[in-house]
């Protein structure tokens, strides 16, 4: 899609704006309440919040029953987690698709607002630590977030928020099957007595793999206890996932994930993946004699992964893990008018990494160790966030955050190069011993008006930024011994509009503009430096319809633009390619469904729902000259239950069998691909008893 044709479409929906701003005008009076947890660290109504986030609910997870959440978030404007093989994703939410460290660390993503993997020890898949399968909600903050959160938070925040203990509910066990042998087991329990409360979350994976030689074995488990106390309330989880997966590499050569011969091919059955995290924490928390919320919360973090590069022709192996202690605080106020949060937050990594070759490629890629590090980072932080409501129809809302980060890298190999003297470009460096220091702010402002009741609109100015990664200041190559890196920093302005009609329909538009600077890349000698800058400028937009009867539709929507801003050239690249589409960059994509809720059976209405998906064309490398050519999907989803007990569900992804690629790129002069599930059905039964 071209430059026009996205002024094109940034104006069709100024003027749908303006359609249902003037619907807004005739609507009833009736008060829109949208609780967001994210924000703030507290439930509160975030219908006139000057922000742009989306939330994905309990009953929506358990229509789309996902097996990767690819399948979740393409119901988030502005957002694609990209699938790669099994359990793998990378993400895009406001911005490309990235990749590597800069591709986990632009992107802050939790559980109950704990980073998932410390900041500077991220990895790009690290959403299959999260138990999405069973998650309370999914809430995404698009764009630099407030002043609660810090380094990585620059293109959005994405956390996954666990079960509280719902009174009455007892427990359920859900079996699933699926083609290629694939089998889940889901178990539910919740437990209310008194002051306390138990919810329990468990869940079991196996999938054979549609490639040959792939598939997964993966287990998540989601423990809560709540307790309501006099003076005290207490929230403690514990949230464990282990991963084991025989990984499916990239299928090679133009278009081959529709040539039959090469889809279900596995060129690297040799891969694999291996992963483990554990988190624990504890947030007190209690109302203090002058109506102040105070609340403290210690956590532990375990992670541990092992995995073969299949991606590189030399195929090393990487052993990485840390162990994080942390703590959070705030504290929460409200005087007349004016509301705030404060506090601040600690944390120690200790971090490490190990990346060995079995077998000699050549004398710049040799057998042996290549890296084995250290690096133990400390990271502390002051915050406030403060709403002011000038009126009934005006709010002010800022923030400001300060961060440090402290990083103290212990080489465990012998420094320098890691080749024989008589390799010509070696392609691994160890850096000696050393210290780095970042420090950090955020800053924002918004304004939020009431148009009408239940009819906002916001105007939003924000910045975020990012630390460099431990692997991009310590996994260095080509000779280069000290990588001069800074914080990248992102600045965002915005305006949007959401609201009600009263009617059925709400709506929630938002346009922004984003620049990005100091951008972390490699260059043409293989030297990981600081110095890009892009632009990034788009349209996201949701459409909610549920009718007087028994049909709903909704669509989201994106419409974006990211460049390269200058003309710092990456490995490979040679030509100018300031203005250029980055690539994996989709101009449009979005979804759109269709759905009907029959007369309700046993208490709980029968849904059918048609969902299509839709992924623009994008280039495949910075010099804009190979391109994947989009698809369309559609999916089926059908929910009923058969007794007051048992209920089924039947989901068919890729109805039309269509082929195409999860994720399509340029590799060593080559087209690669992940390759789109052909079409699959799915068949749940979900038993329920107990308390009731």
């Amino acid at each position: 899609m071209s430059l026009p044709q996205v002024k094109t479409g940034v104006r069709a929906v100024a003027i749908a704006v303006a359609v249902v701003t003037a619907v807004a005008t005739n609507a009833a009076d009736q008060r829109l309440e949208q609780i967001l947890v994210s924000a703030k660290r507290i439930s509160e109504d975030a219908s006139r919040l000057p922000l742009a986030w989306s939330a994905v609910d309990e009953g929506d997870l358990t229509l789309i029953g996902h097996t990767h959440p690819n399948e979740i978030m393409q119901q988030v404007p502005g957002s694609w987690i990209s699938r790669g093989n099994g359990q793998e994703s990378l993400t895009a939410l406001r911005s490309p698709v990235l990749t590597g460290a800069g591709g986990c660390g632009s992107f802050f993503m939790a559980a109950d607002g704990i980073s998932l993997r410390a900041p500077g020890f991220c990895n790009v898949n690290q959403l299959f630590d999260a138990n999405i399968e069973q998650a309370s909600r999914i809430e995404v903050i698009k764009g630099p977030a407030g002043a609660t959160y810090g380094s990585n938070a620059m293109h959005g925040v994405i956390n996954v928020l666990s079960a509280e203990p719902k009174p009455g509910a007892g427990q359920q066990l859900a079996l699933e099957t699926g083609p290629d042998d694939y089998f889940r087991g889901k178990y539910r329990l919740d437990h209310v007595q008194g002051r306390h409360g138990v919810s329990l979350r468990l869940n079991g994976t196996t999938d054979g793999g549609f490639q040959e030689e792939s598939g997964f074995d993966q287990q998540k488990l989601t423990l809560r206890h709540d307790y309501d106390g006099d003076t005290w309330s207490f929230q403690s989880v514990v949230d464990a996932a282990n991963l084991n997966q025989e990984t499916a590499g990239f299928i090679q050569g133009f278009k081959a994930y529709a040539d039959d011969s090469l889809r279900t091919s596995n060129p690297n059955p040799e891969a694999y993946r291996d992963a483990w995290s554990l988190r624990l924490y504890s947030q007190a928390s209690r109302e203090l004699d002058n109506g102040q919320v105070l609340s403290i919360t210690p956590y532990l973090r375990r992670n541990r992964m092992e995995f073969l590069q299949h991606f590189l022709p030399w195929q090393s192996l990487e052993i990485n893990g840390h162990e994080s202690l942390g703590l959070r605080t705030s504290l929460h106020g409200e005087a007349d008018r004016l509301s705030w949060v404060a506090g601040a937050d600690l944390e120690y990594t200790d971090g490490w990494l190990r990346e060995e070759q079995e077998k000699p490629f050549s004398p710049n890629q040799p057998e042996g160790i290549h890296y084995d590090y250290e690096v133990a980072a400390s990271t502390g932080a002051a915050f406030t966030q403060l709403q002011y409501t000038v009126n009934e129809r005006w709010t002010l809302d800022g923030g400001l955050r300060l961060e440090y980060t402290h990083y103290d890298y212990d080489n465990l190999a012998a420094d320098g190069p890691a080749c024989a003297p008589t390799a010509t470009a070696c392609r691994f460096f160890r850096v000696a011993d050393r210290s780095d220091n970042f420090t950090d702010w955020s800053v924002n402002a918004g304004a939020s008006l009431q148009l009408r009741p239940d009819h906002y609109a916001y105007l939003r100015l924000a910045n975020g930024f990012r630390a460099p990664d431990t692997s991009e200041l310590y996994r260095l190559q080509s000779g280069q011994s000290v990588a001069d890196l800074d914080s990248e920093v992102i600045d965002n302005i915005e305006l949007g509009l959401r609201g009600n009609t009263g009617s059925g329909l709400s709506y929630d538009l938002s346009v922004y503009h984003m620049n990005k600077d100091e951008v972390i890349f490699q260059d043409a000698d293989r030297r990981n430096v600081s110095g890009a800058k892009t632009e990034h400028y788009g349209l996201e937009m949701s459409l909610d319809y549920r009718s007087p009867g028994s049909w709903y539709t909704r669509l989201d929507a994106t419409a974006a633009r990211h460049r390269y801003a200058n003309n710092a050239l990456p490995l490979g690249v040679n030509d100018p390619i300031d203005g250029n589409d980055i690539d994996t960059a989709p101009r449009l994509f979005g979804s759109a469904r269709f759905g009907w809720e029959f007369a309700p059976r046993h208490g709980t209405a029968p849904v059918a729902e048609l969902e299509w998906v839709y992924m623009d064309e994008y280039y495949l490398e910075p010099e804009n000259l190979f391109k994947y050519e989009g698809h369309s999907l559609l999916n089926l989803r059908l929910s009923s239950p058969l007794t007051a007990q048992l209920a089924a569900s039947v989901r068919i992804t890729n109805l039309l069998d269509e082929d195409y690629a999860e994720r399509a790129d340029i590799g060593f002069g080559q087209y690669r691909y992940f390759v789109g599930r052909p079409r699959s059905a799915f068949v749940e039964l979900r038993y329920s008893w107990g308390e009731g």
